[in-house]
């Protein structure tokens, strides 16, 4: 097999996976910026039945693009603060609404892991529209 061949294959492979990938992809989600207060509807098994439980928190980071974009949400709770990493794509997300837009001007807000109480808080966006 010479290089054109290869080349070929290796062109229509990564065409049949965009094409899967394009199926998977979610059409009805929200336009979601770093800073923002968001609601994450997590679809939960227990036993046979499914239930969606709510993660509510602030996206301190955005990953990547396409069908392996992914959010991290930070919360407090009791205290602790709890972060999680949500794939946007994936079936076991069931909803996200954006609950408040954040004024921030950084693309990672890792430095809100320092800091406690009120120093956590975000100023509101209002040129953005839910």
């Amino acid at each position: 097999m010479d290089d054109r061949e290869f080349f070929l294959q290796t062109m229509n492979a990564q065409e049949i996976i965009r094409s899967i990938e394009a199926e998977q992809l979610k059409s009805n989600l929200p336009q979601i910026f770093v800073g923002d207060t968001v609601k994450v509807g997590v679809r939960i098994k227990e036993g046979e039945k499914y239930r969606v439980q709510p993660y509510e928190g602030v996206v301190i980071a955005m990953r990547n693009g396409g069908i392996n974009e992914t959010i991290t949400v930070r919360r407090v709770f009791q205290g602790v603060g709890v972060e999680r990493v949500f794939l946007v794509h994936s079936p076991r997300i069931d909803s996200i609404k954006v609950l408040r837009r954040g004024k921030v001007r950084r693309a990672k807000l890792y430095y809100l892991r320092d800091r406690v109480g009120k120093a956590t808080r975000i100023k509101q966006r209002f040129d953005r529209s839910l």
